[in-house]
């Protein structure tokens, strides 16, 4: 396929990941660990802490992504550029795209910043769903840009037809978080695409997939066969979620290549080297991907078993959280659990009583569970 890269980039690559596990194995190599005397606090939760609030999976970063990110501090003294292209080559093999459709940025967050600023800029207004990730959007009001919602449907979903409807020639930027966030629910994905087939002549539909590899079929609940048909379409991804990479703040946006320009001209121009090496090194990981997921559900089911147990009513989730109804006070149910260091999300914006609860490691999930009652009834 054009504007894939030829063979001698991919065999380049494949030599860098095998260079970065050979360094480890060197004498004096930089360990996964640093000595105590060496550690610097506060980039993991305190011994005791169950930290269920923000979606990050504790089970990473991978052996080898720890091993690459560890090596690549070595040359911390350079900026990382010629690496920042072994990462588009691998995310353009597997998703059959050119790399000019391509952005790259620290976190998918700052991607979705950029686009967000490129597309209101001249005035033009973003649409979204009441009850999303909405980062994006309000990065975008501080800018000065205006947002407009449509109504969720009766069980908390993204309403297609409500979204659509509030589309006007003012709105230049659609914005789908799928999953959802907080509701962790999948749109169907043959109605998410002929939305966007309807739509795409009047504004470009932002889809962010931060957790599309948590889903039961992650390849047919993508978008990114409508950026393979050159679509008015943005797809988000992030090394945050099932990559256990939260800390290090790698994320990537795929889009035809004139969307990928305006996204690309807000991006900064530099992506921190350790985190480019531990994404590459990651990417492919499978044994790591798959381990990760089974945790991940493992623990959901639980909290799901839980709910029901102790009648209460949660929404049916494709990711690593679960919104919760916890029929009461949210806010108050959160302080309960943080009594018990256990670190929750409380009530959203016109839902007082719905609590998130992220899937950490199964311990704390089931420290979560076992404190239910007493937060529930205490």
């Amino acid at each position: 396929m054009a504007g894939l890269g030829d063979n001698r980039l991919s065999t380049t690559r494949r030599n860098f990941v095998g260079a970065t596990a050979l360094a480890m194995l060197a004498p004096g190599a930089v360990k996964a660990e640093a000595p105590t005397q060496n550690h610097v606090p506060g980039f993991a939760p305190p011994e005791g802490v169950a930290l269920l609030s923000r979606n990050e999976n504790p089970y990473g970063p991978s052996d080898k992504a720890v091993a690459a990110g560890c090596a690549a501090t070595r040359d911390g003294a350079y900026y990382a550029d010629t690496s920042l292209l072994y990462l588009v080559d691998m995310i353009a093999e597997k998703n059959r795209i050119p790399r000019d459709f391509i952005s790259v940025s620290a976190g998918s967050g700052e991607g979705l910043c950029a686009a967000a600023q490129s597309w209101t800029r001249d005035g033009g207004k973003i649409a979204a769903p009441a009850l999303f990730w909405d980062t994006t959007v309000r990065y975008a009001e501080r800018q000065g840009a205006e947002v407009v919602t449509a109504p969720m449907s009766g069980d908390l979903g993204v309403d297609l037809k409500a979204l659509e409807a509030v589309i006007d020639d003012d709105v230049s930027l659609v914005h789908i978080t799928n999953p959802n966030n907080p509701t962790g629910m999948l749109l169907d994905p043959d109605a998410l695409r002929s939305f966007i087939r309807r739509v795409e002549g009047r504004a470009t539909v932002l889809i962010d997939e931060a957790y599309n590899e948590l889903t039961d079929h992650p390849d047919s609940a993508s978008m990114v066969d409508l950026v393979r048909e050159e679509k008015n379409v943005i797809v988000s991804r992030t090394f945050s979620k099932i990559y256990g990479m939260a800390g290090l703040r790698v994320g990537y946006l795929m889009a035809r290549a004139d969307l990928t320009a305006r996204i690309r001209s807000n991006i900064m121009s530099w992506i921190s080297g350790p985190g480019l090496a531990a994404a590459i090194a990651s990417y492919d990981d499978n044994a790591f991907l798959k381990e990760s997921k089974s945790k991940i559900i493992e623990a959901r089911e639980m909290v799901m078993s839980a709910a029901r147990d102790n009648g209460l009513d949660a929404l049916p989730s494709q990711t690593n959280f679960v919104f919760v109804n916890v029929k009461g006070d949210a806010n108050l149910f959160r302080d309960k659990m943080q009594a018990k260091s256990i670190y929750i999300r409380g009530a959203y914006q016109g839902l007082p009583s719905w609590s998130r609860v992220s899937m950490g490691r199964i311990d704390d999930v089931a420290r979560y569970i076992s404190t239910l009652p007493e937060a529930l009834n205490g």
